[in-house]
């Protein structure tokens, strides 16, 4: 019997739902990305965050954000999951680390939000 992630199935029902409530696309494309097995669900490093992103832009990870490289500019990032250093690494540089559902609460349209993946 395959053991389900509650927060993973309630993650994806929200996006789901705010995706269809709000007319935002942006959420249901991150509900298809996490719905993926986990082996094929997206990881980013931090090293890419900082090449592709400006200073206060907000980013969606619908997957896992790494600590592997340094991040120079503040900028809040949504994801699924963190590793230890990623969190402690987004703050030392002025960011923010939230979850999913956070990110929804704040910006139910999505707008200004880039996903990444």
């Amino acid at each position: 019997m395959k053991i389900l992630n509650k927060e993973l199935i309630d993650t994806i029902r929200m996006l789901r739902k705010s995706a269809s409530e709000m007319k935002a696309p942006i959420w249901r494309e991150a509900a298809e990305a996490l719905s993926k097995p986990r082996s094929r669900r997206v990881t980013v490093n931090l090293s890419r965050i900082n090449r592709y992103t400006k200073e206060g832009e907000t980013i969606l990870v619908p997957g896992k954000v790494l600590g592997a490289g340094k991040l120079d500019h503040p900028v809040t990032v949504a994801a699924f999951s963190f590793s230890k250093s990623a969190k402690i690494k987004i703050s030392e540089a002025g960011g923010k680390a939230i979850t999913i559902p956070e990110l929804i609460e704040a910006n139910p349209k999505g707008s200004n939000v880039r996903l990444m993946g």
